[in-house]
C-alpha cells in the first residue's frame, strides 16, 4: 500500500465492510478479517487449502478415534485375556497336588495349548523396577495380573521391543514364568494402520492437487494474459481451456482483445491520416512564408506561431498514439536514463543519475519509456534552480524511480490534478510551458500502460518528487 490509500498498481483498495457494534456480527467480523490477513492471495494457494485442510482433519480426527477405540481398547482386551490365561494357571497350580510330575504336566499343557511360553524357575523374583511413564501396557498388564492372581508377588517387564515378561512367586523358591510374544498382549499393528492412513491421506491429496491444477492452470494463464495484456504485450494469448465458465471467460477475452486492437488500429489509422494531413498544410504554411514579401519581423513570427503549432500538434498526436505498436522487450533502464540525459538540455544545473555498475533490466517498451522520461525530466530541469536528482531503488519484482529537484514545487492540493490532460498550474510552477498541459499525462499514461504506478510528493530537496514504480 502507498501512501494516500492507495494499491500498487496505483488504484484505490475495495472498501472494507463496516464493522458491527458487537455480538455474533462482530466475531464473524474478525474472522473474516483474520482470514484476509493470514490466507495466501493467489488462488492456487488458496484453492490448495480447501482441499489439504479438511483431508488433514479428517486423518487427525479418524487417528484420534483409532488410536481411542482401536488401540487402546484391543490392548485393554488382549491383556485382560492374557491376565486371565496366568489366573487360570495359578488356579490350577493351587488345585494340583503340587508334586514335580504335576508341574511337568501343568508346563506341558500350557505349552501345548496356551502357547503363552511358559517356564517353572527356582528363586526370588527380581528387583522391583520404575514404572515406566505413559506405558498403557505396564498398566494393563499389573492390573489384570493383580486382578486375576490376587495375592501373589508378581514382577512385569515390558521394556523388550518384542516380548513381555511376568514372573509370579507361587510359592517361597518356586516362579511362574511366562516370556510371550508382544503382539499377544498388545495392538503392536496400529503403526502398520497409522502408516496406510498417512499413505492414503497423501495419495488422496496428490490426486487433489492435480486435478486443481488442471483446473487452477486455465485461470492463471488467463490473469496472467491480462496483465500481459494491460502492459502493452499483445502477443500472450491464453489458450482456451479449462472448466466451462473458465473457457467462457478466456472466450470473452479473447473477443474484447481483438475489438480493443481493431479500435486502436482504426485509430491509429485515423490519426496518421490527420497527422499527414496537418504536416503537410503546415509545409505549405512554411513555403509560403519563405516567400511572403513582408518584414522580417513579422515573418519571423509567423513562423515562430507554425512551429508552435507542429509542437502542439505532435503533443497533441503523442498523446493520442500512446505507446501503440511498440513490443515490449528486455531493456537497460540505467542505459535509457544516460541516453535521455546525454539528449537534454541542463542550462547550467546539475543533474545527478547513481547507476549500479551491473545496470538495472525489466521488461519495457524503450521508445515510450524514454519519452515519459524526458517529459519528466524537463520539466524538473525547467523549474528546478540548480539541481535535479534521479535516485533508482530496485527491487526483487519492481523498480522505484524517484526524480527530485530544488524548485517551487506543487501544492499537494493540485498534484493530481496536472495530470489531466491540457490542465496547466498558473502559478510558481507550470508544469509545461511550452502550452499543451499534456507532459505529465503522456508520461503518467506510458507508465500505466507498462503496469506500473506513477504519483507526485514533496522532494527532500524542497521541490517535487515525482515517484515512478516499474515492475520488473
Amino acid at each position: 500500500m502507498s501512501a494516500g490509500g492507495k494499491a500498487e498498481n496505483g488504484m484505490p483498495p475495495p472498501p472494507h465492510p463496516p464493522r458491527p457494534s458487537g455480538g455474533w456480527p462482530l466475531l464473524w467480523w474478525r474472522f473474516n478479517r483474520f482470514l484476509e490477513r493470514h490466507l495466501p492471495e493467489d488462488l492456487y494457494r488458496r484453492a490448495l487449502l480447501i482441499v489439504v485442510v479438511p483431508v488433514v482433519i479428517l486423518m487427525l480426527v479418524i487417528t484420534g478415534i483409532l488410536l481411542d477405540r482401536y488401540w487402546e481398547e484391543v490392548t485393554k482386551r488382549l491383556s485382560k485375556s492374557f491376565g486371565r490365561d496366568i489366573g487360570l494357571i495359578v488356579q490350577l497350580y493351587e488345585r494340583s497336588p503340587k508334586t514335580p510330575q504335576a508341574l511337568d504336566e501343568l508346563q506341558k499343557m500350557v505349552e501345548s495349548s496356551l502357547k503363552l511360553g511358559f517356564s517353572i524357575e527356582h528363586g526370588a523374583l527380581p528387583p522391583v523396577q520404575r514404572r515406566p511413564w505413559f506405558s498403557i501396557l505396564h498398566y494393563r498388564l499389573s492390573k489384570y495380573v493383580s486382578r486375576f492372581a490376587p495375592g501373589r508377588p508378581f514382577w512385569v517387564d515390558t521394556s523388550a521391543p518384542d516380548h513381555v515378561d511376568v514372573r509370579i512367586l507361587m510359592d517361597d523358591d518356586l516362579v511362574f514364568r511366562f516370556h510371550t510374544r508382544k503382539d499377544r498382549v498388545y495392538a503392536s499393528s496400529t503403526h502398520l494402520l497409522l502408516l496406510w492412513l498417512v499413505v492414503a491421506s497423501l495419495l488422496v491429496i496428490s490426486i487433489a492437487i492435480a486435478f486443481l491444477r488442471k483446473q487452477i492452470t486455465p485461470i492463471i494463464d488467463l490473469a496472467d494474459a491480462m496483465q500481459a495484456f494491460g502492459k502493452g504485450r499483445a502477443d500472450v494469448e491464453p489458450r482456451v481451456r479449462g472448466a466451462r465458465e473458465v473457457r467462457a471467460a478466456t472466450e470473452a477475452f479473447l473477443a474484447m482483445k481483438q475489438r480493443i486492437e481493431r479500435h486502436v488500429e482504426q485509430r491509429t489509422a485515423m490519426l496518421t491520416g490527420i497527422s499527414h494531413d496537418l504536416r503537410t498544410i503546415l509545409t505549405r504554411f512554411r513555403l509560403e512564408l519563405s516567400l511572403l514579401d513582408a518584414e522580417p519581423e513579422h515573418v519571423a513570427a509567423l513562423k515562430r506561431d507554425v512551429d508552435e503549432m507542429q509542437h502542439m500538434l505532435n503533443d497533441y498526436m503523442e498523446f493520442m498514439r500512446g505507446a501503440d505498436g511498440e513490443p515490449a522487450r528486455e531493456t537497460d533502464l540505467c542505459a535509457l536514463l544516460h541516453e535521455v540525459m546525454d539528449g537534454l538540455k541542463t542550462g547550467g544545473k546539475t543533474l545527478e543519475l547513481p547507476c549500479p555498475a551491473q545496470g538495472v533490466r525489466l521488461q519495457a517498451r524503450p521508445r515510450a519509456l524514454k519519452r515519459a522520461l524526458v517529459n519528466v525530466l524537463e520539466n524538473a530541469l525547467r523549474h528546478a534552480r540548480s539541481r535535479v536528482r534521479v535516485e533508482m531503488k530496485p527491487e526483487q519484482e519492481r523498480i522505484r524511480l524517484f526524480i527530485d529537484d530544488d524548485g517551487p514545487g506543487i501544492p499537494e492540493e493540485q498534484r493530481e490534478r496536472v495530470f489531466r490532460p491540457f490542465v496547466r498550474l498558473d502559478d510558481a510552477r507550470n508544469l509545461d510551458a511550452a502550452g499543451t498541459g499534456l507532459g505529465l499525462s503522456i508520461a503518467r499514461d506510458i507508465v500505466h500502460g507498462h503496469g506500473g504506478r506513477m504519483r507526485l510528493a514533496e522532494s527532500p530537496l524542497g521541490g517535487l518528487r515525482v515517484e515512478i514504480m516499474l515492475p520488473r
